[in-house]
């Protein structure tokens, strides 16, 4: 499993294909619904050297707050990514993003977006939150945190050996999209042998 050290640059992200499995390490920062609404209405500057050259994660964490008011992620599933379709290629661009992390994949605008941009989609696997959760090392910073609540904030986090696999590359390709061609065929293959 190849490593990848956040932040990077656009030619080393031009260099991934769907199909790399990798181990992130470095700072990402979390964002749901309300962070792409808020970061796509107006450019905010207090947040975007957070996300250039790093990756956005769609999560929702479960965050516990200690005695001392640092925080650390109880658990750090991903977020199905397709209702952030309207707005992240948008977001990668604004921003200089090199990444999305999510599940399900996304569609042809973010493909768009990912190619124009030079980033990928990075697939992380559902049901792991908690398993997740323990390659967050720490919690570095919370933005709109009283503004959305806990799983809507953007939080600045420090990942290591964060495990995800490329699923849709800078380069047009998408494994989603393979795997939704192949399966319609099947469908209509079956539903033409029962008929």
């Amino acid at each position: 499993m190849a490593k990848l050290q956040l932040p990077c640059d656009e030619g080393t992200i031009r260099n991934l294909k769907v199909g790399d499995f990798l181990e992130l390490s470095g700072r990402v920062i979390t964002g749901r619904d309300s962070a792409h609404h808020w970061l796509v209405h107006e450019f905010q500057k207090e947040v975007a050297p957070f996300l250039e050259n790093s990756v956005i994660y769609l999560c929702g964490p479960v965050v516990k707050k200690h005695e001392d008011g640092h925080y650390s992620f109880v658990a750090a599933g991903p977020t199905t990514s397709a209702r952030e379709e309207p707005f992240q290629a948008d977001v990668i661009g604004k921003y200089g993003l090199r990444g999305v992390i999510g599940k399900g994949g996304m569609g042809p605008k973010t493909i768009e977006g990912l190619k124009k941009y030079g980033a990928v989609y990075l697939h992380a696997v559902g049901g792991t939150a908690q398993v997740l959760a323990e390659a967050v090392k720490d919690v570095e910073q919370v933005f709109q945190l009283k503004e959305f609540g806990v799983p809507e904030a953007l939080w600045v986090i420090r990942v290591e050996n964060f495990p995800v696999v490329v699923t849709m590359d800078s380069h047009g390709n998408s494994l989603h999209a393979e795997v939704e061609k192949a399966s319609k065929a099947k469908l209509e293959q079956l539903l033409g042998l029962s008929a």
